[in-house]
């Protein structure tokens, strides 16, 4: 009898009334049946301990081979906003001050973190990633990320004027402008990146209008940083019309001593895996679920069919 309401009551989640209704005793005969299944340990209740954020740092570090990592609980809203502090703790740690050089790339992660608030980090130059888009949408504006951003660190602001993406007439015409020049000499100089981690355009047609036909066409795009497509593993994505983009190149990412993604989705995790093994990233600040879907997504690869 005792397994018989100890199964209903933890197996089928019937209420100790309802038990006793159907067994024809009552309520108070039923409660003390159930704690007698547990004294006996026919019924053992656990309670699981949740994986703290330090522990999921040091395991997503591990599992991407990251420089350095910031993983915050996952709050119940506004988590992109949440991500401003672990960043501005990682820049405070990486000791940048005068005279080094943070580049910001565009959307909707990097300008969420701006507006919630970095650092005073003294007399450094911030300078945007690629050039604008002809778009209404605030997560574009990059040259106010820039702005805001420098106004917070105490720095100089260096702007882009120029297109992200135009012909191939133009971009040479822009990149002849004494200014612009100016502007991208520093991308070379690059101190720190901080990037989010786009996903991919199929999934998304409400963004249909940001991307090219032929960006929307990539086959094997696990994500992209400013327009930089990757796949899983990686490799670099090609699409026609790369080559007229005025944007920091793959390889000069790869030479800045911290870039940092921002990212907090779970969809974005194959993204986020793409872009560190591109090398475009080296640092990560994120949420609990959006690490633990990395570290699932990076088991699943290593499990054999």
């Amino acid at each position: 009898m005792l397994h018989m309401v100890a199964k209903l009551h933890y197996v089928s989640d019937m209420s100790q009334i309802d038990i006793a209704r159907k067994l024809g005793m009552s309520t108070a005969t039923v409660s003390r049946m159930l704690q007698k299944a547990r004294s006996v340990g026919l019924v053992r209740i656990e309670v699981i301990d949740l994986v703290s954020p330090e522990e999921i740092t040091a395991e997503l570090v591990a599992a991407l081979g990251l420089k350095v990592a910031a993983v915050i609980d996952t709050p119940q809203s506004g988590v992109l906003g949440a991500l401003a502090e672990p960043l501005g703790g990682l820049l405070r740690a990486s000791g940048f001050g005068n005279g080094a050089v943070i580049g910001l790339g565009w959307g909707r992660a990097v300008r969420e973190v701006v507006l919630a608030g970095l650092p005073p980090l003294g007399d450094a130059q911030v300078v945007p990633l690629n050039g604008g888009m002809q778009q209404a949408a605030p997560h574009f504006q990059i040259n106010e990320f820039v702005r805001s951003a420098a106004e917070q660190i105490g720095g100089q602001p260096h702007f882009l004027h120029a297109p992200y993406l135009s012909s191939l007439e133009l971009r040479d015409a822009f990149l002849a402008d004494p200014s612009v020049r100016q502007t991208i000499a520093l991308w070379d100089r690059l101190d720190c990146a901080i990037v989010g981690v786009g996903l991919t355009h199929a999934p998304q047609p409400t963004e249909a209008s940001a991307a090219t036909a032929s960006e929307k066409a990539l086959i094997g795009a696990a994500g992209d940083v400013i327009r930089h497509y990757v796949s899983l593993d990686g490799q670099l994505l090609p699409w026609d019309g790369e080559e007229r983009m005025i944007a920091a190149s793959p390889e000069q990412l790869r030479r800045t001593p911290l870039s940092i993604g921002v990212a907090a989705s779970p969809e974005k995790a194959a993204g986020v895996i793409g872009a560190v093994r591109s090398g475009m990233i080296n640092a990560l600040v994120t949420d609990t679920t959006t690490a633990q879907a990395v570290i699932d997504l990076i088991s699943s690869e290593r499990t054999p069919d």
